[in-house]
């Protein structure tokens, strides 16, 4: 099937593209397909969105020493030493080696920094 894409259909892509509509709802509205609406914004070269799908890719690549950067969690994982071992490589928190999660666990709190319990005691 072919669209007829006239001058006012495209402006209208084009300003709902630009406001952030997801291509599905632009295709709703304009009457075509949500992979036409996407066609149509490459062939325009509409500035490139974020897929809404999450990637796992970065969840699935294993961080080993040489490919540890600025910025990412150097948390080990595993056993040193191992073919498995590697680093947790997610985006560290501000000032820290690691990410919030790992920083969670590194940095306790030592008993003088958490606040006292309130110890009623009973008068017998």
């Amino acid at each position: 099937m072919t669209i007829d894409w006239t001058a006012e259909r495209t402006e209208k892509l084009e300003a709902l593209w630009n406001e952030g509509i997801p291509a599905s709802q632009i295709g709703r509205e304009l009457g075509v397909s949500k992979n036409a609406v996407v066609g149509k914004a490459h062939r325009l070269k509409l500035p490139k969105r974020q897929s809404p799908i999450p990637s796992k890719s970065r969840e699935a690549e294993i961080i080993k020493l040489d490919g540890l950067g600025a910025g990412m969690c150097c948390w080990p994982e595993g056993e040193p030493g191992k073919p498995e071992f590697h680093f947790c490589g997610k985006p560290a928190v501000a000032s820290k080696p690691y990410c919030a999660e790992h920083c969670a666990r590194a940095y306790v709190k030592s008993s003088k920094e958490r606040p006292k319990e309130n110890k009623t005691t009973e008068a017998a």
